[in-house]
C-alpha cells in the first residue's frame, strides 16, 4: 500500500505543479506555488523535534500566496478535513514584514519583493531547520533551499540540495527528479 501511496502523491505533485501553464504576465499563480508548498512537505522530512506541533509557514514580504495558502486551508476545512503535513501537524501560516520578526519556522517564503533580504533571513534561521523558498534568479546559489523558476512557461523549481541537507532536512530520493535544476 505504501507503494502506491508514493505513486499517487509522485502524480498529484506531476499533475498539479510541473505541468501547469504559467501566465508569465501574472509572475507565476500564487495558487500553483500554495500547492507547491503543500506538496513539499510529503518529499521533505524535518527531524523529530519539528514533528509535533503546528508546521510554521512564515512568508515574507507582499505577495498573493499569502491569501491562496490561507483560502487552501479554509477549503480544506469547510469540506471538514485537515489542513496539514503527511504526518497530521496542522499548518500555521504567518506573514512577516520584516525579517527580524521571524521566527521558528519550518518554511520561510522571501517574496520576490523581499528578496534583498536573503541574508538577514539566512542569518536569522541559522540555527533552526528552515527551508527557505524563493522566487527570484540567482537565490539557489545565494543560500537558498529551493527557487521557484519559470521554464518552457511552465512554474517549477531548483533545488540547492546542501542548502536543505545542511538544515537538517531529508530529501524523498523521488523529490530530487522533479526539481528543474539540483545544485
Amino acid at each position: 500500500m505504501k507503494v502506491f501511496g508514493k505513486i499517487g502523491l509522485i502524480l498529484c505533485l506531476l499533475v498539479t505543479t510541473s505541468f501547469a501553464p504559467v501566465q508569465l504576465q501574472n509572475n507565476t499563480p500564487a495558487k500553483i506555488k500554495a500547492t507547491f508548498l503543500y506538496n513539499f512537505t510529503r518529499f521533505i522530512e524535518w527531524p523529530e523535534s519539528y514533528q509535533k506541533g503546528p508546521f510554521f509557514i512564515g512568508i515574507l514580504g507582499e505577495t498573493p500566496l499569502y491569501g491562496e495558502l490561507i483560502a487552501m486551508q479554509n477549503n480544506f476545512e469547510s469540506r471538514g478535513k485537515d489542513f496539514a503535513t503527511k504526518g497530521n501537524q496542522p499548518f500555521a501560516i504567518n506573514k512577516y514584514l520584516s525579517p527580524k520578526s521571524i521566527g521558528k519556522c519550518h518554511m520561510i517564503y522571501i517574496a520576490k519583493s523581499s528578496s534583498h533580504q536573503i541574508d538577514d533571513v539566512l542569518e536569522i534561521t541559522k540555527g533552526f531547520k528552515t527551508l527557505i523558498i524563493t522566487e527570484n534568479p540567482g537565490l539557489i546559489e545565494k543560500g537558498s533551499g529551493i527557487n521557484f523558476v519559470v521554464n518552457n512557461n511552465k512554474l517549477g523549481f531548483e533545488l540547492n540540495k546542501s542548502s536543505v541537507t545542511g538544515k537538517g532536512l531529508s530529501l524523498s530520493s523521488s523529490f530530487l527528479q522533479f526539481a528543474y535544476r539540483v545544485i
